[in-house]
């Protein structure tokens, strides 16, 4: 250990000259991001779990952490020794090739590790993956660049996750908890909803592989479209709450078969989080209760919600395909993301064609299926995508709690239809 302390201190001057530098930057960046996300919780709250699909934040910082042991540190750090033994057992998702898995719904049945262990875990791995990212040999620098990018990409999508589920956790709560203030926003009016046309032909979809992206997102291949056109904005809260005054969730011609039922048996009248406070409508945000924003796009739909309301404005869902080729001529660093520190959807502003990137997901009516020639990773990192091709449906775009330097226009979200705990929203399309 200390030989390797020692070797940290004698190279980090020289670290700004390495090729690995800014692939270390990186690791050091987003690994701090995690943690920044946890800094306003108690320490009561990074065990809850309130339903089998969220996790407790403590389970979170250490499944990702556990994913650059296993696909790292044991394989590429000579001598390495776990920190724990039982880790692996406690904090593998679903990783069948890996080992046995503990059960997702029973992630908030344990009291130990406690936070403090974890977050040594976490130093600890950090140590050691830092000494691993300034000692690469030649022989294996490719193969651990690409591990090390799948690792911090995970570890994104985890922050992500890390929000979403203390969202759910604190919503279950009657005290509505605040998980941190948000800064003011003046109320923008509602955009009017232009259409932007797109005259279909054969187009190139997918990853080119020029820069990082998941097996999931290539190859990149030719797909036909029909002209069709795309709303130049997400559906709004307040276009939503015109869809609930009409009755419609009591309208069994606009759902789907498994929508109708999912709608019965859980009761839905609303998106997730909404609630009625004398006469109005409230919903749950990370900064506590707050009054909908009606002009703010609408979130925590499920995919039934979405293609229900796209029915009854008698619209489409867009395909994943057709929100490619209209989003790969936009800039995505210039959505909504988590970076901006607002943690709720906003207004759309400015015109023409916007919030495809940021603010929410968007539902496409597209299955979560594998491109022609679809080949995915080598060994255990091909459980990452390919085995939940079935029976999900994909989402495009982002949302505000996505980091910004993740998504890109050919970036592939999935869900189950019935899932809502995502900020997943509606943006339309139609036939031209």
């Amino acid at each position: 250990m200390s030989k390797r302390k020692g070797a940290l201190q004698q190279e980090q001057c020289a670290e700004q000259s390495t090729p690995q530098a800014s692939l270390l930057a990186r690791y050091r960046k987003i690994r701090k991001d995690s943690e920044s996300i946890c800094k306003p919780l108690q320490v009561e709250d990074y065990g809850l779990q309130t339903m089998a699909d969220v996790s407790p934040p403590r389970w979170h910082l250490a499944h990702v952490t556990w994913f650059f042991e296993t696909f790292l540190l044991k394989p590429y750090l000579s001598d390495y020794q776990e920190f724990h033994p039982r880790f692996a057992y406690l904090f593998n998702s679903y990783y069948e090739t890996v080992g046995s898995i503990y059960p997702r719904p029973q992630r908030g049945f344990l009291s130990r590790p406690t936070t403090e262990e974890i977050y040594r875990y976490r130093a600890y791995v950090d140590e050691h993956m830092q000494f691993l990212l300034q000692n690469i040999s030649e022989s294996r620098l490719d193969e651990i660049n690409i591990r090390s990018q799948v690792g911090l990409h995970h570890e994104q999508q985890h922050q992500e996750l890390l929000l979403t589920d203390i969202k759910y956790n604190f919503a279950t709560n009657p005290l509505c908890p605040v998980y941190r203030e948000q800064p003011s926003v003046a109320n923008i009016p509602t955009q009017d909803i232009q259409w932007t046309e797109h005259n279909g032909g054969m187009v190139s979809v997918g990853a080119d592989g020029a820069e990082f992206c998941f097996d999931n997102e290539t190859p990149r291949h030719n797909t036909f479209l029909h002209p069709f056109r795309m709303a130049s904005r997400p559906v709004s809260n307040g276009e939503y709450m015109e869809f609930m005054d009409a009755g419609t969730y009591d309208q069994v011609d606009l759902w789907l078969s498994e929508g109708w039922k999912t709608v019965k048996e859980q009761q839905w009248q609303a998106p997730l989080y909404w609630q009625k406070v004398d006469d109005n409508w409230y919903y749950m945000t990370l900064a506590g209760l707050q009054p909908v924003d009606i002009s703010a796009p609408v979130c925590h739909v499920s995919y039934y919600e979405a293609d229900a309301y796209a029915r009854w404005a008698g619209k489409r869902l867009p395909t994943e395909f057709e929100w490619e080729a209209i989003a790969s001529v936009h800039d995505p660093c210039k959505g909504h993301f988590l970076d901006s520190g607002y943690y709720q959807p906003g207004a759309a502003t400015g015109s023409g064609m916007c919030q495809l990137f940021g603010d929410v997901w968007e539902w496409t009516q597209s299955p979560y299926s594998p491109y022609p020639g679809f080949t995915p990773l080598p060994g255990s990192l091909g459980e990452y995508n390919g085995k939940f091709m079935c029976s999900q449906m994909t989402l495009r775009g982002g949302s505000c709690v996505t980091p910004t330097n993740h998504i890109r226009a050919s970036y592939r979200n999935f869900f189950y239809p019935r899932d809502r705990w995502q900020y997943s929203g509606i943006h339309l399309a139609e036939d031209a």
